[in-house]
This record gives structure tokens, C-alpha cells and sequence, in this order.
């Protein structure tokens, strides 16, 4: 099955067979953006992390097919009917061990690792992940190994490097530590975690300006520090909205809001260091902003 979250916090599965033959017209309904999209046998739970912080999982057989139905429909047993879901994981019960970890970031730059053996036996209503200050939202979620690094970017155009192993691993309930230190004003946007040096990371802004980066041009820090210019910030270029791993014959989707998707390959992208501004790579009419990036479903799932 592929299993689809929009932006707007609608979920489906669609089987995959059938998915492939028709990929576009399967998500002509998600003007909005995809959040997360994977695959993932009917036999499989999900974990799926609200933006507060709570977590509860559900088998994928359970998730609709066809019409797709609000998260907040589907969760509204766990009182959860006004939270957006900010991300899902795959993960086949038996294969829960102690080398694997959930990792979390939080707009406010807090990081925390996880035992994924953790949340093997959570309850049915669900239970807290991650312990949020006020103000703070769940913002990425990945599935590690303990062999990886991860990278942070905020809206300001920075980045930081670290190895996933700066960090030890804690219970569910607690807090975290600070994974990149922000300047006032600025919020993290994006976790990445690279699967090897051949990637290049792809980052966006909202007037429309980005490019992508081969990955060896960041560095290591240590955590907690402000990073590296990512893309260089400019009243030109405006927030940065978007980063993702990327290789060449990858295609994403630029959403445009309101309700426009351009579709470009990434190798039409130049690859540029990390200290430049970008390139356009949207023109945008008045009253529009590049609101996020996603990567071609199809390329996804073959790979």
C-alpha cells in the first residue's frame, strides 16, 4: 500500500499497483502539498506524531482506502480532533530493536532520541513522545540507526551538521536538548537525515529562489551552535520554506500557494555553494509565495 499525508492533515492508502498507473491523478486532491508519503504492507503500523508531541500507533489496514479522511477523524478517539498529525514513520513490529531510534526536532530547535523499543507498547489512546515548552511544535520526525548524521535548517538560512551519537538516547516523556541555536524570530523547518556523500540538499524560499548543495559542503558542528549559511538570506529570497536531500535524477514539485504545483527535474537546478543567494526557480505573480517543496511520489516509490 502507499500510505499519503497531505499538509492539510488528510491520510489515505491507495494500493500500490494501482497507485503507479495513475501517480498525478492520484494526488490531483492535495493542492495543498504532501507531507509524507511511503509504502508499507497492510501487516505494518505506523507511528503517527502530532504536532503537540503525542504519539499513538495504528495499523495501515486500518487507514482508509480511497476517499481520504482527516486525522482528526481518524484520531478523534484520542481527543486529538484539533492537532494536526506532523509526520509518520513506518515501522513492522517485529523489527523493533535497540539499534534503531526515533529522532525529533521542534521549531524552537529542540532535539531528542529515542529507543523505538519505546514506543513498542504504547498505549491504545496514545501517550506523550516528546515533552514540549510552551509555545514549542513537533516539527520533523526520522527513524535512525545510531550510524548517521542529522541536519537541522531554519528559516533564516542556516544550518547545522551533527552526528546523531552527540546525543544519548532518553525516555519518551522527556524534554530534549538544544539542537541549533536560533537568533530571535527565526524557527527550524526541516530535519534531514543523509543516507550518503553522493546527495545534495535542496533548499527553497518563498519569493521563489533556491539551489542545491552537494552535501560535503556541510561540515560538522558541534550541536547547539547556529550552524552554517545554508543559502544566503536576502529581502530577495525571503524565508527559507523548504530543505531536502536530494540526487539528480530526482523530480520534485514546487507548491505554490494559493493552489498552484510546478513539477521540475533536479538536475535543471544549479548546484551552487552554500554562501550564494540561488537562482529563481519560480516566477511568481503577485499575491503567490513558494510555500514548500515534495519530492515526485513516483521516484519514491521505486526507490
Amino acid at each position: 500500500m502507499v500510505v499519503i499525508l497531505s499538509h492539510t492533515g488528510y491520510i489515505r492508502t491507495q494500493p500500490l499497483d494501482e497507485y503507479l498507473a495513475h501517480p498525478n491523478a492520484r494526488l490531483a486532491m492535495y493542492l495543498g502539498g504532501i507531507d509524507k508519503i511511503f509504502v508499507a504492507s497492510t501487516h505494518d503500523y505506523v507511528l503517527c506524531f502530532t504536532t503537540h508531541g503525542y504519539v499513538r500507533w495504528v495499523s495501515v489496514n486500518a487507514v482508509p482506502q480511497g476517499d481520504s479522511v482527516s486525522c482528526s477523524q481518524l484520531f478523534s478517539m484520542l481527543g486529538f480532533d484539533r492537532e494536526r498529525v506532523g509526520e509518520i514513520i513506518s515501522v513492522l513490529p517485529p523489527q523493533f530493536s535497540d539499534d534503531q531510534f526515533v529522532f525529533f526536532v521542534t521549531a524552537n530547535g529542540t532535539v531528542k532520541k529515542t529507543s523505538v523499543l519505546e514506543f513498542a507498547n504504547i498505549p491504545k489512546a496514545g501517550t506523550v513522545a516528546i515533552a514540549l515548552d510552551e509555545g514549542d511544535f513537533l516539527i520533523g520526525v526520522a527513524l535512525t540507526d545510531g550510524k548517521h548524521d542529522v541536519m537541522l535548517f531554519s528559516n533564516g538560512g542556516r544550518a547545522v551538521r551533527f552526528d546523531e551519537n552527540d546525543l544519548r538516547p532518553c525516555g519518551r516523556a522527556s524534554r530534549g536538548v538544544r539542537g541549533m541555536k536560533l537568533t530571535e524570530g527565526q524557527k527550524v523547518i526541516a530535519l534531514l537525515v543523509p543516507e550518503n556523500e553522493q546527495q545534495s540538499v535542496l533548499t527553497a524560499t518563498e519569493n521563489g529562489y533556491g539551489k542545491r548543495t552537494h552535501i560535503a559542503e556541510y561540515t560538522r558542528h558541534g550541536r547547539g551552535t547556529q550552524g552554517m549559511i545554508a543559502i544566503q538570506p536576502s529581502a530577495r529570497n525571503g524565508k527559507v520554506v523548504a530543505a531536502m536531500m536530494v540526487v539528480e535524477d530526482d523530480e520534485v514539485r514546487l507548491i505554490i500557494t494559493p493552489f498552484r504545483i510546478i513539477r521540475t527535474r533536479v538536475s535543471d537546478i544549479r548546484e551552487m555553494s552554500r554562501s550564494t543567494q540561488g537562482v529563481t526557480l519560480v516566477g511568481l505573480s503577485e499575491g503567490e509565495k513558494l510555500s514548500s517543496l515534495e519530492k515526485l511520489v513516483k521516484s519514491i516509490v521505486e526507490k
